[in-house]
């Protein structure tokens, strides 16, 4: 379980300091998948940047299965798989050496890293790229092994910023159901998302973020209801005030 309380953070520029997470609370909860919508420069990535350990906040808490990022930063890291903004493979290695190196890093022996391997490449549909090196893959293929990546060392929440940028349309159905049987296995999923539809196929609770702050949340119905709207689609433009995110 994730949760977020009351997360500021400010960025200084030659045109003064940009605030660019304002007050932002909110939780994710096991078993479920949660999406954080909102149009792009809201404070998404910020904001999950500071949950991974790789920002500080100015003010506010983070804290992972009860654990503060801050405090214990590698007990967070082996609890959280993420794939960030920039996905950043090795081009030199194959999708297996990649995800087998990250193994190594978080102390797995060789035949589990093997093991958990062969279970992603399965899951994710990657039989027919996993023992190619990754110089020349398409998006997807980048992706699917980012993924497999971040996950090699089971981690029981899992953090996707932007999870389908640049894939095709049977990836993302792909993707859709990998994120499926890991909300079924029980495990916290946290995606961030400016388009609307995906949050909205895929999210059990959604919670909207405009001007790095949260202007809603709840899930599909309650977010309708708390506008009065009766289309997702017209909630969401109410609630940022724009209609910014409606469409890839």
């Amino acid at each position: 379980m994730i949760e977020i309380q009351g997360l500021r953070k400010s960025f200084k520029t030659r045109g003064g300091e940009i605030r660019a997470v304002d007050g932002v609370s909110f939780e994710a909860r096991d078993g479920e998948i949660t999406g954080l919508l909102g149009p792009n420069g809201a404070g998404k990535t910020t904001t999950l940047r500071m949950l991974y350990t790789l920002m500080v906040p100015d003010e506010g808490r983070v804290l992972v299965d009860g654990l503060d990022p801050v405090v214990q930063p590698d007990e967070v890291r082996r609890r959280l798989g993420v794939l960030p903004d920039a996905r950043g493979i090795y081009k030199r290695l194959t999708a297996r050496e990649n995800i087998a190196y990250f193994g190594r890093l978080h102390g797995i022996d060789e035949a589990e890293i093997r093991a958990r391997t062969d279970r992603l490449s399965a899951a994710l549909g990657m039989q027919d790229c996993i023992d190619r090196r990754t110089e020349g893959f398409s998006q997807g293929q980048r992706t699917k092994t980012a993924i497999a990546r971040a996950l090699v060392h089971d981690p029981r929440n899992v953090l996707l910023d932007e999870p389908t940028n640049g894939l095709d349309v049977m990836t993302t159905r792909a993707l859709r159901r990998f994120l499926a049987e890991l909300k079924a296995e029980g495990r916290c999923v946290l995606l961030s998302s400016h388009i609307m539809q995906e949050v909205a196929a895929l999210c059990d609770r959604i919670v909207v973020i405009a001007h790095g702050r949260v202007v809603a949340q709840g899930t599909a119905d309650e977010l309708r209801a708390q506008t009065g709207r009766a289309s997702l689609e017209d909630a969401f433009v109410q609630v940022i005030g724009s209609e910014e995110g409606l469409f890839a």
